[in-house]
Formats: C-alpha cells, structure tokens, sequence
C-alpha cells in the first residue's frame, strides 16, 4: 500500500534536523581557501618575528588546513609540537571569541601572552582585546570550541 500525500508530508516534517545541524558546524581552524594564518608561518610569531611569510615549498596539512612556513627548521618545529604553534581559537578573532562568536582575522592583529599566539579582526579589535586581556582569554576559553557548532 502507497502512502498518501499527507503521510508522506507528515513524515519529511517529523525527521531530525541533525544532519543540517552536523553540516552547520564551522571549521576547527580559520583557513580561508584553505590557507592557515594567511600563509604566514607560526613558528615565526612564537620567535617574536611577527608574522612573516612562508613557502609554498615548505607546507602542512593539520587539522584540515595547509600551514606555511619559512624554513625547514620552522616546519619541523612545528610538526614537532603543532599545537605550541598553533594560535588560540583556531586562528579566529580572539576578541570575537571571548563574545560568544566568531569572526575572521589578519594576519597583522596578533598578540603573544603567556605562551599563546591570538590573532583579532583588525587592529582596532586587537586594542580592545589587549586592553583587559586576562579577562578576554578566561572568556574565550569558556566559548572554545563550543562555538564551532553554530
């Protein structure tokens, strides 16, 4: 026996939406075309050079992102140990983050504290950040990475 256009509706409606939901999720590091830090090496901000960019020639695959760096050295370093390297909230604006949400950064709006590399929008946002700092990575650390799912 077929069913009938208002079971068949009826049905559709009741499934679980968590399918959607699962696609919803954003990825773990902001890699925008796939790039992490915007090509920038990692290695280079923890040494305090800031962010320098890095070879096509010398690249990673971690986490779903193709990270750049410098030298042999610095790729290495950072196969070593990626997450030492790796900045805060996947490379999301750390400022963003201790709101609740995420947003895109520069590569330029960075700061180090206390081991961590956390990047921001722009460099106005990286002022506000850094202007009560403590209290912003104790919040983004409460959202992170819940925040991923949507």
């Amino acid at each position: 026996m077929m069913p009938d256009r208002r079971s068949l509706l009826t049905a559709l409606a009741l499934l679980p939406l968590w399918p959607q939901a699962a696609l919803a999720r954003s990825p773990e590091i902001f890699a925008p075309n796939g790039i992490a830090l915007g090509g920038r090496d990692p290695v280079a901000y923890a040494q305090g050079r800031g962010p320098v960019a890095g070879a096509v020639s010398h690249a990673v695959m971690w986490r779903g992102a193709v990270w750049h760096f410098v030298s042999t050295a610095t790729m290495e370093a950072f196969e070593m140990d990626p997450v030492r390297y790796c900045p805060a909230f996947g490379g999301y604006c750390a400022w963003a983050l201790a709101q609740g949400y995420l947003a895109p950064t520069v590569p330029e709006a960075f700061s180090l504290h206390e081991g961590r590399l956390f990047l921001n929008a722009s460099l106005e946002v990286r002022g506000l950040w850094r202007a009560d700092i403590d209290r912003m990575v104790a919040l983004g650390d409460t959202h992170w990475p819940g925040v991923l799912d949507g």
